[in-house]
C-alpha cells in the first residue's frame, strides 16, 4: 500500500502562483511513479504531470507546459507541483496518485490515490 496526501490547495488570482504537496508513505513507494490530476466541476479527471522517483524523468500535459513544475524532495518523500500563471481554467480539485509504469496516463491506470485539494483561480 502507498499512501499519498495532497496539501497547499486554495485561492489565488489570475496570473498568481500556488505549489502543491503530495506526501507519499507506505511499502515500496520509491517504485512507483508520481502523478498529478486534476478534476474540474463537472468534467472528467485529467492528467496533468507525473515524475519518476528518481526525479530523472518528467512529463506534462501541453495545457500545462511552461507553467507547471513537478519535482520531488526524497528526504520528505514529497512531490511538489509549483503553478505558475494560473488561469481560470486550472481552477479544479487536485490528486496526486502512484502507479507503476511511465506510460499511464489514465485515471483507471492509477494504484493509488490522495484525496485532492482544492485549487481557485480567480478572474
Amino acid at each position: 500500500q502507498v499512501q499519498l496526501v495532497e496539501s497547499g490547495g486554495g485561492l489565488v488570482q489570475a496570473g498568481g502562483s500556488l505549489s502543491l504537496s503530495c506526501a507519499a508513505s507506505g511499502r515500496a513507494f520509491s517504485n512507483y511513479f508520481i502523478n498529478w490530476f486534476r478534476q474540474a466541476p463537472g468534467k472528467e479527471r485529467d492528467f496533468v504531470a507525473a515524475i519518476s522517483w528518481s526525479a530523472a524523468w518528467t512529463y506534462y500535459a501541453d495545457s500545462v507546459k511552461g507553467r507547471f513544475t513537478i519535482s520531488k524532495d526524497n528526504v520528505k518523500n514529497t512531490v511538489y507541483l509549483q503553478m505558475n500563471s494560473l488561469k481560470p481554467e486550472d481552477t479544479a480539485v487536485y490528486y496526486c496518485a502512484a502507479d507503476r509504469s511511465p506510460f499511464s496516463r489514465a485515471p483507471k491506470d492509477m494504484d493509488f490515490w490522495g484525496k485532492g485539494t482544492l485549487v481557485t483561480v480567480s478572474s
